[in-house]
């Protein structure tokens, strides 16, 4: 196992930095998720751990020692990529093997590596296969049996799920899960867009934006206090409804944040008058997108039994502990705990 740190590391392409000093200290058996819009630069900074990038300033050190000029295939590191990367022409024992002969491992060594991850990632049944007679999720376990094959110090994921449908996803996170406590003692990175993926796979979550480090943390954290606007509005599905003028003014700030699972609606009366423009029922919950006069527009989580029609008058009531409030530059004033 390993631990990965970055010191002051940055990355630029000609005259564009994409990655900005950043400082990491990731501990040995960690999952890692990096998260962010696209362009924030979270697949580069994989990258330059795997060797694929060169860092521009800065140091990459695995297990205390500095990897910057180091090849990949002497990191000890395996990525398993978004594209899966499997050989057409290849059956599924040559592609998990192929790594492993280039290494001259003995025959004996290779079946036993091999026959002990497919057993782990149930593609036992596959080994005589071509990539293309197998399904998308069945495509990507071989390519994460192939990495962990190499029994790696780290592992590296590029949003490895994004081009499953998603039954899929939801599946293979669940085996992606399973093998981390499988393989406890390695340290796992993984980046993905998917909020799903990030609060339920990670130890900590880092969130990057235009290249900098906003916030690294636990995802409960993250969700209760966010160090920033940004990280506020990035990190919960559907995001927290952001409320300027009047309602920010009377609690001394410039935006009064609030997620939709902390507000209350009635028929009755309540702090916000307002119509019901649009509603998403989801099984479990209900999405109601509520156009009120002092907030604009609010989205409420309901029950997903609770039913209301599109025009119907409704109040709103925000549980004003779990306000988040944040000055004219997002950083928070206030960040309460959701109780």
């Amino acid at each position: 196992m390993a631990s990965v740190e970055l010191h002051n590391v940055s990355k630029a392409f000609g005259a564009v930095k994409v990655l900005h000093d950043v400082n990491l200290a990731l501990e040995k058996g960690e999952f890692i998720v990096f998260v962010g819009p696209s362009g924030c630069g979270k697949s580069t900074l994989l990258r330059l751990i795997a060797g694929l990038e060169d860092i521009t300033s800065g140091d990459l050190l695995i297990s205390g020692e500095r990897m910057n000029d180091v090849l990949p295939a002497k990191r000890g590191i395996s990525m398993v990529f978004q594209s899966y990367a499997l050989y057409p022409h290849m059956t599924v024992f040559e592609n998990m093997a192929f790594g492993l002969e280039q290494a001259k491992l003995s025959p004996d060594e290779i079946r036993s590596r091999i026959a002990q991850a497919a057993e782990m990632l149930q593609i036992s049944d596959y080994m005589d296969r071509k990539p293309r007679q197998l399904s998308g999720g069945q495509r990507q376990r071989v390519a994460i049996g192939r990495a962990i094959t190499r029994q790696p110090r780290v592992f590296l994921f590029d949003e490895p799920l994004s081009n499953l449908d998603a039954a899929l996803r939801v599946d293979t996170r669940l085996e992606i899960a399973a093998l981390h406590k499988r393989l406890s003692d390695t340290t796992m990175i993984y980046v993905t867009h998917d909020q799903v993926e990030a609060m339920t796979l990670a130890d900590r979550i880092v969130v990057l934006n235009a290249g900098n480090v906003e916030q690294v943390g636990t995802p409960m954290d993250l969700y209760h206090n966010p160090a920033s606007q940004f990280v506020a509005g990035f990190i919960g599905s559907p995001r927290m409804n952001f409320i300027t003028g009047a309602v920010a003014d009377r609690h001394g700030a410039a935006v009064y944040g609030i997620r939709p699972e902390h507000v209350d609606l009635s028929t009755d009366g309540g702090d916000w008058g307002g119509r019901v423009m649009l509603t998403e029922a989801l099984g479990s919950d209900t999405f109601a997108h509520v156009q009120t006069e002092e907030a604009g527009m609010v989205n409420v989580r309901l029950r997903g039994s609770r039913r209301v029609r599109e025009g119907e008058p409704v109040f709103l009531t925000p549980q004003t502990e779990a306000a988040h409030l944040f000055d004219a530059g997002g950083k928070p004033i206030r960040v309460a705990r959701a109780a």
